[in-house]
């Protein structure tokens, strides 16, 4: 049809042909460039050679203190008869607030009234909400910046021997962290640190370890604390034997008078580049839900895919605040 329409104009007018041709080229080269106002979706350029994340969303991350910091003490002996070791490390005097047998439903409801403005920042909050659903309680008084151990146990005769089959209706282990002076809550975003720990007993032996861990800021939110996956660079068993064997060679040449001088940033001075892609700058980038930190600044932009696991990245944040990488 288009054919039929302009070879009848050429019939009827050389002149007329060239200016409607004209005229038509003009009009898509204005909605290409953006004359008119109009988006048109145009591809300019190979999508290999294009910066195909461009459209990520980029997270705002501020930088706070967290004051407070809890791990376990030889998690491999830790039970529910022995009991636990844990080793807190706060900045400023805490009180450490342990529950046995907490309900798993009150723990949601805990977290639940923070979020709409009933600050768990005290363990009179924790309490009130919790309404005695726990089987036992104790507290410790921390020091602050000390790393003094605290055995947490049940009493003896509390002939407590498993917290039920799975799924369980009670975290065997809460632990919350407070700030004990009202001045310091007005030091730092984070008032309180609610930890929910799991401790072998009778009907459920896997080791000890703490299943989650949730910041409770002064504003009414919490936030879980995640894990971060990056590449280790820790050689093998084979790798370490076979770089031994190398040094050995090399210490032979040098004796000698052989070898050779090394050449470049990375030979003198043996730091591995950790980037996953280009293996020439370190990783600096989180990428998100995935959590893997596996890109460095120049590479974020070429991936929409986590090169590791595959993942959709949706978000992403610096773990250093640089120069953000051009597309």
């Amino acid at each position: 049809m288009p054919a039929t329409v302009l070879s009848t104009l050429y019939g009827y007018s050389p002149h007329f042909y060239i200016a409607v041709v004209f005229i038509c080229f003009l009009v898509t080269c204005g909605l290409v460039l953006g004359w008119f106002g109009v988006d048109v979706p145009v591809i300019l350029r190979n999508s290999d050679d294009s910066a195909s994340n461009t459209f990520l969303s980029r997270k705002r991350m501020v930088q706070v203190k967290n004051p407070f910091g809890l791990e376990i003490v030889n998690p491999d002996t830790a039970n529910i008869t022995t009991g636990i070791t844990l080793r807190p490390h706060c900045l400023e005097k805490s009180t450490l607030t342990c529950y046995w047998g907490c309900s798993v439903q009150k723990v949601q409801e805990v977290l639940q009234r923070h979020a709409y403005r009933f600050l768990i920042m005290t363990p009179g909050a924790l309490e009130e909400t919790l309404n005695n659903q726990y089987r036992h309680r104790e507290q410790h008084v921390v020091q602050k910046e000390s790393k003094e151990e605290i055995l947490v146990r049940l009493p003896e005769d509390s002939e407590i021997e498993d917290f039920g089959a799975v799924p369980r209706t009670r975290y065997p282990l809460i632990a919350l962290l407070t700030l004990s002076h009202a001045d310091d809550r007005e030091l730092y975003p984070i008032v309180s640190m609610l930890s929910v720990l799991h401790v072998p007993d009778r009907s459920y032996s896997l080791p000890c370890r703490i299943l989650n861990q949730y910041l409770l800021t002064a504003q009414g939110q919490f936030y879980d604390l995640k894990q971060l996956y990056m590449s280790t660079s820790e050689p093998t068993p084979e790798c370490a034997e076979e770089s031994r064997d190398c040094a050995t060679d090399m210490e032979l040449l040098q004796r000698l008078g052989l070898t050779e001088e090394e050449e470049g940033e990375g030979a003198q001075d043996g730091r591995g580049k950790d980037c996953v892609v280009c293996q020439n700058d370190t990783v600096n980038w989180v990428l998100l839900p995935c959590r893997h930190v596996c890109l460095c600044d120049g590479c974020l932009t070429r991936f929409q895919h986590c090169p590791i696991c595959r993942q959709f990245v949706q978000e992403s944040f610096p773990l250093r605040s640089r120069t953000p990488p051009t597309g």
